[in-house]
């Protein structure tokens, strides 16, 4: 891929984000901060991506892709909590600080970080369709779970037409050994005969209402419909508890267009995290052969597939006709990777235990079988970097413990602690 970064970018983005000990939060303005941007262009790091792309596609602007590269200086440690998963998709912290997991054949367990104690199976919860892509996917909950005990979780569902992501909710029993009073608040339509691209991240917002991430559905014949405002296929939506659009969605009481859906033009997002600072919401999704996506969130905003993409079919074709990176009323990612980095789950790093990562997201690379550090200045990818590349493991989900630590799953069946 023909490169766009000059040395002169390279500068002044590392004036921004490199020092020899930490990497500069790009909201803050304190002195230390300010001492970091003194740095010169000696510290900068080539690209993290040296491989060549599949694609000969022209980024919108600079910095969209193949950012330089940051290092960790800060001493951290990895720690395998437990082996002893099958195939975890999603994590949520507990009050206590035990995390639930979901196992995509459909089971919760959960785990004390402490002892690596792995729970029997929680049981109650509705039968997955776990053929490839589908099962038990993320997981959220309450924001009073200590008084109400209320999960909220996504899952293919099985039914005579085919599939579908659904939505449900229960309350963890006092014994903690199955879930009560299950309901199923939301399906996306149409339902289709598929085994890929269910998206399935949710989350809470500060109000108490939920995001959701829904995947396209890959096929050909199926994908269009993430330009269709009339499906809920390829869409992030806004529903409240009981499955109801939230009131000022932007599409409310507009004709031939759902009231749940958000944003649309996606492929299959798995990733949601709001930034600690300014409060904005962020998606990750795959793209085919190349082009994974990083995208700052905005309500009523086409995303672009599959009308846009950097990436390629699998088999090689190109996508579209004609083929298009950028188009008017579609937005551009604010970054891409290419080869791919398939992300999964992601959060922003909040605290101290290591000051150079504050504000700083982490996504789950699958296929790449590493962690992506990503810094942000004023909703720019300044520096990428590249944890826990040895292990050669498939990462799928990440949050951050009250503790400060980072817990990380791996389809493997692995769950890992990072921390100072």
């Amino acid at each position: 891929m023909k490169q766009v970064f000059t040395s002169i970018f390279f500068a002044s983005i590392f004036a921004a984000c490199t020092s020899a000990n930490s990497t500069s939060d790009a909201n803050s303005t304190n002195s230390t901060d300010m001492a970091k941007q003194d740095k010169t262009v000696e510290d900068a790091l080539p690209p993290v991506e040296t491989r060549k792309a599949n694609a000969d596609f022209e980024p919108a602007f600079e910095g969209q892709t193949r950012i330089a590269g940051v290092k960790t200086e800060t001493p951290y440690k990895t720690k395998i909590i437990t082996k002893e998963l099958k195939k975890p998709w999603g994590i949520v912290e507990l009050p206590d600080g035990r995390l639930l997991i979901t196992e995509n054949e459909g089971v919760m367990r959960i785990v004390d970080v402490n002892t690596g104690k792995v729970s029997e199976e929680i049981t109650g919860l509705p039968e997955v369709d776990d053929r490839a892509q589908g099962g038990l996917l993320g997981l959220t909950i309450s924001p009073d779970f200590s008084n109400d005990r209320m999960i909220y979780w996504t899952f293919t569902e099985k039914v005579e037409e085919g599939n579908h992501t659904a939505i449900a909710k229960g309350k963890l029993a006092d014994d903690e050994r199955t879930i009560e009073n299950v309901a199923v608040i939301y399906r996306a339509v149409p339902t289709y005969d598929g085994i890929r691209h269910y998206g399935g991240r949710v989350i809470f917002d500060e109000k108490g209402d939920l995001f959701v991430s829904i995947g396209e559905r890959s096929d050909k014949e199926i994908r269009a419909k993430a330009q269709d405002l009339n499906s809920s296929l390829g869409t992030i939506i806004h529903i409240d508890t009981d499955g109801n659009p939230v009131a000022g969605n932007p599409f409310e009481g507009q004709p031939d267009a759902r009231p749940e859906i958000y944003t649309y033009g996606h492929r299959n997002p798995q990733g949601l995290a709001f930034h600690p600072e300014t409060g904005e919401l962020w998606s990750n999704e795959f793209g085919p052969r190349g082009g994974d996506e990083l995208n700052l969130i905005k309500p009523g905003k086409n995303y672009g597939w599959p009308v846009i993409t950097y990436g390629i079919e699998y088999a090689g074709g190109k996508i579209g006709d004609p083929v298009l990176q950028q188009k008017e009323g579609m937005e551009q990612p604010v970054y891409y990777w290419d080869p791919v980095l398939s992300p999964s789950g992601m959060t922003f790093y909040k605290g101290d235990k290591i000051p150079e990562w504050e504000n700083n997201l982490f996504l789950c690379g699958l296929n790449s079988n590493h962690i992506a550090r990503i810094v942000l200045e004023n909703n720019k990818v300044v520096g990428e970097e590249r944890i826990l590349v040895k292990d050669d493991e498939r990462f799928r989900d990440i949050i951050q413990g009250k503790n400060g630590a980072l817990y990380v799953v791996t389809d493997e069946g692995k769950l890992y602690s990072i921390t100072n």
